[in-house]
């Protein structure tokens, strides 16, 4: 749609200028630019949401996919077994070997390999492979290292750190209520999402740690010891960067509320 207006120029004669087309105008492009940021902003959250899910996923498909044949290593012996026989072979016999159901892990504080009932009575190529990287925590522990034991302290560092941020994060609209200082509330968030950081530190130490107990330490004894039937080291290895790898999705998720805190902070 177009249209005419009449005016008068500087002789005194009138003149008709033309109107542009309302298609045209600046505010039509309000629309499309909304469109454009909404389409970036799904296009983020899907980005995110992959980087998340998509580790726990590929992790979840390896650990089952070698899961069969069931049976694989039944003459070598079950994942419990093997690291039995791992644990004496480096000298650790007060190191025990227990089943779980809270997940496979290394437990420092009892010197303990806890495997869940698939891996600790399993016979297949992911039961001996996680029975392995365990180990390879029991290693680290019995030696000292300095990734291991830090990431240890920060955790227990970090436990504290959550309650604090969980006080803190509760606590915020209560003093400003009280002070009517925006600065308090402000400085009790603040003193919350520091805490809150202990817990993406101790995620980021635990990616090298995890890497060596799988490729510092089981890998070498599974190739050198020849736990495995020919073939077979080449998706051990596979098996062992899923193990490695568990801890990525929890690192990701802690660095993205660490900086969602922060954002809220800046505002």
């Amino acid at each position: 749609m177009t249209g005419e207006i009449s005016e008068v120029n500087q002789w005194g004669i009138y003149t008709h200028s033309r109107l542009m087309p309302l298609s045209n105008r600046g505010e039509s492009y309000m629309p499309v630019y909304g469109i454009l940021v909404f389409m970036l902003w799904i296009i983020l959250l899907i980005v995110i949401a992959g980087c998340v899910f998509l580790p726990g996923l590929w992790v979840n498909h390896i650990i089952n996919k070698f899961k069969q044949p069931a049976d694989r290593y039944r003459q070598q012996g079950s994942g419990g077994e093997l690291a039995r026989h791992l644990l004496d072979r480096f000298g650790l016999h007060d190191v025990k070997v227990e089943e779980t159901p809270d997940g496979d892990h290394y437990d420092p504080t009892t010197k303990t390999v806890r495997l869940t009932p698939d891996n600790f009575s399993g016979y297949s190529l992911t039961a001996v492979t996680v029975a392995a990287h365990e180990v390879g925590h029991a290693l680290q522990d019995s030696r000292g290292e300095t990734m291991f034991i830090t990431r240890q302290k920060l955790a227990r560092a970090a436990m504290v750190g959550e309650r604090i941020a969980g006080i803190m994060m509760l606590a915020a609209p209560v003093v400003f209520m009280l002070t009517r200082i925006p600065q308090a509330g402000a400085l009790t968030i603040l003193i919350g999402v520091l805490s809150m950081g202990l817990s993406t530190i101790v995620h980021l130490v635990t990616l090298p740690v995890e890497f060596d107990a799988s490729y510092g330490k089981a890998l070498p004894i599974l190739k050198e010891g020849k736990y495995l039937h020919d073939g077979d080291l080449k998706h051990a290895e596979k098996i062992l960067k899923a193990a490695a790898l568990t801890y990525v999705a929890g690192s990701l998720a802690s660095l993205l509320n660490l900086g969602r805190w922060i954002a809220v902070l800046r505002r």
